[in-house]
């Protein structure tokens, strides 16, 4: 098997894992009434306007955050800013797929708000309107991820957390203001970390100087399993949520906590299955491949092998020569 294929098919498998979790928060939340009173106990409806903005001091400050991050101009700025990134550490491809990674983030959210339909299941803390997944929280964790395929490996950690702080501003900030609601967040995380990992496959190449990561092999499967951690996180949250006084902000802590955590869990996750490989591009890392077969194996006489005396490379002539112990040549 390539060495290529190894880390293509973890990253692939855990596209799959992250898709079927959105499924399951989609079901679960969406369209069931426990899912749908959750979200409602979490996040109540404030009594001023029957919105869902919550009755804290922080709603102005989650606006303008909402209001900055949703400025066209600041999105085109940071998607130069990927390309630009990308020409510079000389991986153009990576660059390109970085804003076309964004791109699908924002297209899928919208076609699963329309596509994914909320019922009326007679839960009075919730309406018919569908709101997932949040396309804020998809475009800024995508943008976070983007960041990430342009960057060489030792540098993603560094880059990560205080991408992940922003994201989780962003997820917060969402909250606050009731653009969105719990299960919104945790959907737009989900989707762009599936989208990442497609458009990973897609540019994987082994990273130089680097062998394939004993805990990524084992993290592809478990890709498969994406949804395990977040349903243990929820079987917590209706026994959480209960404690949220009505109006209060108890239950807006819980859904930023676990929302955040959610962040957390899926950039280490993305960490690890990408910690070993790097991202150029598809024809470079072919090109790279073949060249690499030709130095070492294709053409052994003008490359690898040496004369006796160390002084030189072999010409093709002498190929099939060896040396006698009295130093005279002869055919074999």
């Amino acid at each position: 098997m390539p060495a290529e294929r190894g880390p293509a098919r973890r990253l692939r498998r855990a596209a799959l894992g992250y898709l079927l979790a959105f499924v399951l928060i989609a079901v679960g939340f969406v369209g069931t009434g426990a899912g749908q009173s959750l979200d409602g106990r979490l996040l109540p409806r404030a009594e001023r306007g029957g919105g869902y903005a919550q009755p804290t001091g922080l709603v102005e400050p989650a606006g303008s955050v909402l209001a900055w991050f949703g400025d066209p101009a600041v999105l085109g700025l940071l998607l130069v800013a990927v390309l630009l990134l990308g020409v510079l550490r000389r991986r153009p491809w990576a660059g390109m797929a970085g804003v076309g990674l964004v791109g699908a983030a924002v297209v899928a959210a919208s076609v699963a708000k329309q596509v994914i339909l909320r019922p009326d299941l007679g839960v009075a803390t919730s309406t018919t309107h569908n709101s997932f997944p949040s396309g804020h929280v998809a475009v800024a964790m995508a943008l976070l991820l983007a960041v990430l395929l342009v960057l060489p490996a030792p540098v993603r950690p560094w880059c990560a957390v205080p991408g992940a702080v922003g994201v989780c501003t962003v997820a917060a900030a969402t909250m606050i203001a009731g653009w969105h609601r719990f299960s919104d967040v945790l959907g737009g995380v989900l989707l762009a970390a599936a989208l990442f990992c497609l458009a990973a496959a897609a540019l994987v190449r082994p990273g130089v100087g680097t062998r394939a990561a004993p805990a990524a092999a084992g993290f592809g499967p478990l890709g498969l399993l994406g949804g395990v951690p977040l349903l243990g996180l929820l079987a917590f949250a209706p026994s959480l949520a209960p404690y949220a006084a009505s109006g209060g902000v108890g239950g807006l802590f819980v859904a930023i906590a676990a929302g955040s955590g959610l962040v957390v869990l899926v950039v280490a996750t993305v960490l690890i299955l990408v910690r070993s490989v790097d991202f150029v591009g598809p024809a470079r890392a072919a090109g790279r491949s073949g060249s690499a077969g030709l130095g070492t194996a294709g053409c052994p006489a003008a490359t690898r092998s040496r004369t006796a005396g160390g002084t030189g490379p072999v010409r093709r002539r002498d190929v099939g020569r060896i040396r006698k112990p009295d130093g005279a040549a002869a055919e074999v």
